[in-house]
């Protein structure tokens, strides 16, 4: 028996005894289809070669959809530990100068935002005390400034959340650190009744990492915590 029979013995006695190590390689079995349809000739169509092309499409798409869902999954998990970390840090601080200290601190840095900002509607925040400890955080605006920059002035319903690409010509909120800003969320606040609205204004210098196709719970879910903080320390 000569070199190139004992290959061609060894070849067969490897497919014989692993046969599904064909079925599962596609190249191969693309090559193996390839030389079916060229054994019949030109004049003969294989229905079944078709059909099996098909059937590798769309399990390419299947495999694609699937890689997809695993990946998304895995980011919404990624999403909701960051948020749940930046609650618990958020719940920390036992005095209101940490609690202020804290959210532009701490809490921006778990989240990855550039810049974090709490924006009060107020009469006449001068008189304020607790309004006035809150610092570079805060921004005090006049009533009914919230839902016309949420709505940037158009006759729209006001969302919880809001996530857009930002204004970099807008300094109303970021003041000076708008230039940089590609991306933000925006979280309306209720602080109860009698009281005017609030906002937390969330700046990003990636412009994907807030956009509108974006799921909006988890940031509905910071607010909510938010809101009930801010009401202790308003009250």
């Amino acid at each position: 028996m000569g070199g190139s029979d004992a290959i061609a013995e060894d070849l067969r006695e490897r497919i014989l005894s692993e046969p599904e190590a064909i079925l599962e390689d596609q190249d191969l079995m693309r090559a193996l289809v390839m030389a079916n349809e060229k054994s019949l000739g030109g004049n003969v169509v294989d229905l079944r070669g078709i059909a099996m092309e098909r059937l590798e499409a769309r399990l390419d798409r299947l495999e694609d959809t699937h890689r997809s869902v695993i990946a998304a999954a895995y980011e919404n998990l990624a999403g909701t530990n960051q948020v749940h970390r930046a609650v618990l840090r958020m719940l920390d601080p036992v005095t209101f100068d940490d609690f202020l200290a804290n959210l532009g601190g701490d809490v921006a840095d778990i989240l990855r935002i550039d810049a974090l900002k709490f924006v009060l509607e107020a009469q006449d925040a001068a008189d304020d005390p607790a309004l006035r400890r809150l610092g570079d955080v805060l921004n005090v605006v006049e009533p009914g400034f919230v839902d016309a920059y949420i709505t940037e002035g158009r006759n729209v319903p006001v969302r919880q959340v809001t996530l857009r690409p930002s204004n970099p010509s807008d300094a109303s909120v970021y003041g000076d650190t708008a230039r940089k800003l590609q991306s933000e969320a925006c979280i309306k606040l209720d602080f109860g009744e009698g009281r005017l609205p609030g906002m937390l204004a969330m700046g990003a210098t990636d412009p994907e990492l807030f956009t509108a196709a974006q799921g909006t719970d988890l940031l509905a879910f910071f607010g909510g915590v938010f809101e009930r903080q801010m009401r202790r320390w308003l009250s």
